[in-house]
Formats: C-alpha cells, structure tokens, sequence
C-alpha cells in the first residue's frame, strides 16, 4: 500500500496535504478506500462551511458500507472536488490526486494539526 510522506494522516484514515496561503487538500487513504470496496456515492460538505477536526462532515458510500468522511483538521471549505459526484470511483482509483475530497482554508495554520507522518500512519494501521 502507498502513503505519501508529503502528507499527514488522521487517525480516521483521512489525509491532509499542506498547500500555500494555509490551505489545505484532504482526502481518504489507500488504507480507507482498499477497506470499504468500490466507492459508489459521496456527500461532501458545501463550500463555506465550517468543518472540525475528528468530526464527520459528510459521508462515503461503498458497496459493502456507508462511512463518515471525518475532518482532519478545523477550517473552512473553499473547494470540493465535484468530479466525484460524477464518478466516485476516483476515490478508489487515484485517492492521493484525482479522489481528494475537499479543499480548505485552515482555522490556525500555526496550531500543531496532531496529525500522524507516514510512518506513523503506517504503524497506527498495522503495516
């Protein structure tokens, strides 16, 4: 399994991805999308909404289960990705470019995000 080492990993398998102007990318892990099977439906949150950190703010439907999508850190949505309301299967096929989820302006860029390296995240799976 692949997990980039240029982004941070939340303990709900979500990946975060620091961009400039403190934005963010964020998106599922191979980790997520390998457990829940061929992704078939996706509600993301709108854009302006808040999201918080550890707590769901849309969902991802599978065929074998429903999922919280869970907010890796606290911001505001300024971008979701709307080729996956289209075709869901991005998320499984490409999850670190073409499936990123959302895109946000974080709350405190200058706050520690308490998010895992790939290393970690590796560990906190079993790998």
């Amino acid at each position: 399994m692949s997990y980039p080492t240029d982004r941070l990993y939340h303990s709900d398998h979500m990946w975060l991805l620091l961009e400039s102007n403190d934005e963010a990318l964020i998106g599922i892990s191979f980790f997520a999308q390998d457990t829940l099977g061929d992704i078939v439906e996706i509600n993301l949150p709108n854009k302006t909404s808040m999201i918080s950190k550890g707590v769901p703010c849309g969902s991802i439907e599978s065929r074998k289960a429903v999922s919280d999508f869970v907010a890796p850190a606290n911001g505001v949505v300024i971008e979701v990705n709307e080729d996956l309301s289209a075709e869901p299967y991005l998320m499984n096929d490409d999850p670190y470019r073409k499936g990123w989820v959302v895109r946000i302006k974080l709350a405190n860029p200058q706050s520690d995000l308490g998010l895992m390296d790939a290393d970690q995240y590796k560990k906190h799976i079993g790998e």
